[in-house]
């Protein structure tokens, strides 16, 4: 399986641990774990990802695997288009992003959405929620202890809120929590949020991976557009 290299953080390129550093660095962001993008997609490229989840958290001795969400069933039209994992040898994985296309809910023309796992201080979601640092918690659109939330899915059948961040105009991203780490979805462009109002179900790769989901050309956005 190829697969690209880069920081979760700014896209950047990483360089491996070496005599004199034992983490990877990144330039810009300095100490980061790298992120692994497959450069192509299909059923052995998703099968191999969920493998490489199962033996990373059973290396480091995680309880289960990092999640690896996707909508499933698909919306109608959609496509698989593009799998990633941030981690290394040490640290196991860290984040996972799957990345969909298909037609946008309300304008015309294509949509895409990266749907992304993560622990907290990995930088990958909030780097494609278009928002600096981190944490998406100072840029939540309203006090999510007293907004209701903004959207609702159904993560591995569990309801799951999900909370507006503010982000840029050409995108939609919503945050929160499912299985102990941050969610986010976020759609491009910003009107294919509404895809979430259609009632996602969320469904686990690193535990199952349907025979009939449908692949597409890679995304765009996973592949470093955002």
């Amino acid at each position: 399986m190829g697969v690209a290299v880069s920081c979760p953080r700014c896209g950047g390129p990483v360089r491996p641990p070496d005599l004199m550093h034992s983490e990877w660095r990144c330039d810009e962001d300095g100490g980061v774990l790298p992120l692994h993008i497959a450069q192509h997609i299909g059923p052995e490229i998703v099968e191999s990802a969920k493998a490489r989840l199962a033996a990373a958290a059973h290396r480091v001795g995680d309880r289960r695997p990092m999640p690896m969400w996707c909508p499933w069933p698909l919306p109608t039209g959609w496509t698989v288009t593009g799998v990633g994992w941030v981690g290394d040898e040490r640290s196991g994985v860290r984040a996972t992003a799957v990345a969909c296309s298909g037609p946008g809910p309300v304008e015309h023309g294509p949509a895409d959405c990266v749907i992304i796992a993560e622990e907290p201080g990995i930088g990958l979601g909030t780097r494609f929620a278009g928002i600096p640092g981190t944490d998406p918690g100072p840029f939540f659109d309203g006090d999510i202890a007293k907004t209701v939330a903004h959207a609702k899915v159904r993560a591995a059948g569990w309801p799951t809120p999900l909370w507006m961040a503010k982000s840029p105009e050409d995108r939609c991203a919503y945050v929160g929590e499912a299985m102990g780490v941050w969610l986010y979805v976020v759609t491009w462009p910003a009107a294919a949020g509404y895809l979430l109002e259609e009632g996602l179900d969320l469904h686990d790769l690193a535990e199952d991976v349907p025979t009939h989901l449908i692949y597409g050309a890679p995304s765009p956005y996973l592949h470093g557009k955002a």
